[in-house]
């Protein structure tokens, strides 16, 4: 099957599970909330659904959850805030679902959290990565939000951490698109970026369908910035090199984790694909695990850079099915508590997880987990150089 026709027909087989799972009623049902076909970040939810499939096969050849097999049902919002709404009340509402996983772009999860919160059913983040997602929806509410991935936050603090200690670092600038993804980010580096006592001498923002930054950019080498931090999806980020190529201007570049995404690549092209750094979740440097299940998506995946989303995904699903276990319930408030106080280790694509969230803690993911990475020759690789060998916990302020 040729993968640029895969997600057409994933789209009907989980029609047709829909179907089937109605007649089982015994069947868990989850669902999966996100883009698969419209923004640049729709690789990283076409990853993500293999990797969430993947996990339920394992979990179903295994005996299921509670003598009961999970079933998947999925949801293409489109990139669009009321789509992605819409499709979180069907999925709760008329699907009856007891999880959900997504979304793929951060917006969206920021537009319709509140739902998951009042229905009381707990919600996986495996791709979005806007700090705020997994924030309780006010103070001292009950909170339905957790996550297995990157967080902007704990990435900023990366990558201000690096810009501080860079002893070539002499004006900074900040540039983000104008999106919730984008402006999410860049809040998180003003802030951080103040913590460390961090001016920029530009702040610049871009559409996510520009492609002629220039402008943006010249005000930054007006200024006499040698070193910006950026934050944009996949294809706004290759444009932005491309841009730089027009007026030779190559400050050190750090961007947000969105560079992994093959959009950025092919957007950008090889050479200028490899200036920027970055922080993500895997490299071509894989566990055992995260071979093993490589070997096994890599044909269906349309874009082999956004494995890490697989990885995620699958583990986001095991985890969950410890904490109905647990729990020997489906119900969602049960659910959350089990999570909240998850027991034992669990062996996962990305790390074994002990005690992964709390009621406060709803990361999975640390900085601790994340990788320096650069692109090289098409691949993403792990990067380092003196400064990033002389960081120690101390230099990332949150």
């Amino acid at each position: 099957m040729r993968r640029s026709t895969y997600f057409h027909t994933l789209l009907g087989a989980a029609a047709l599970s829909i179907v089937a799972a109605t007649a089982q009623a015994q069947d868990i049902k989850l669902g999966f909330n996100g883009d698969l076909s419209a923004s640049p970040s729709a690789l990283s939810g076409q990853a993500a659904t293999l990797g969430l499939q993947a996990a339920i096969e394992d979990i179903n050849a295994a005996g299921g959850v509670l003598g009961r097999k999970l079933t998947l049902v999925v949801r293409d919002d489109l990139s669009q805030p009321p789509k992605s709404i819409q499709n979180m009340s069907e999925l709760i509402d008329s699907e009856k679902v007891v999880a959900v996983f997504g979304p793929t772009n951060s917006g969206n999860a920021l537009a319709w959290k509140h739902i998951p919160t009042q229905k009381k059913i707990p919600v996986i983040g495996t791709v979005g990565s806007a700090t705020a997602i997994t924030y309780p929806v006010k103070a001292g509410a009950e909170n339905y939000m957790f996550r297995v991935s990157m967080v902007d936050r704990e990435q900023v603090a990366g990558l201000m951490a690096y810009v501080k200690k860079n002893p070539t670092t002499k004006n900074v600038g900040y540039l983000a698109e104008t999106t919730g993804y984008g402006q999410g980010g860049l809040k998180d580096i003003q802030e951080l970026g103040d913590l460390q006592g961090i001016k920029p001498a530009c702040n610049e923002k871009f559409g996510v369908n520009d492609t002629d930054m220039t402008s943006q950019l010249n005000k930054c080498k007006a200024a006499g910035v040698d070193t910006i931090v950026v934050w944009a999806q996949g294809t706004p980020l290759g444009q932005l090199m491309r841009s730089m190529e027009k007026i030779n201007y190559f400050p050190t570049t750090l961007m947000s984790w969105a560079a992994d995404n093959q959009s950025f690549y092919e957007a950008a092209g090889k050479s200028l694909a490899e200036r920027p750094i970055f922080m993500r979740t895997v490299t071509e440097d894989r566990s055992p695990a995260q071979q093993k299940l490589y070997d096994r998506l890599a044909a269906k995946m349309t874009s082999p850079s956004s494995f890490g989303f697989a990885a995620h995904s699958y583990d986001a699903v095991t985890l969950l099915a410890a904490a109905m276990k647990q729990a020997n319930s489906t119900d969602g408030v049960k659910v959350r508590e089990a999570l909240e106080n998850l027991q034992g280790t669990h062996d996962g694509i990305m790390k074994t997880y002990t005690n992964p969230f709390s009621p406060t803690v709803r990361e999975a993911l640390t900085s601790k987990d994340y990788r320096w990475t650069h692109w090289k020759d098409g691949k993403l690789v792990a990067y380092s150089d003196d400064v990033i060998k002389s960081l120690s916990d101390a230099d990332f302020k949150m």
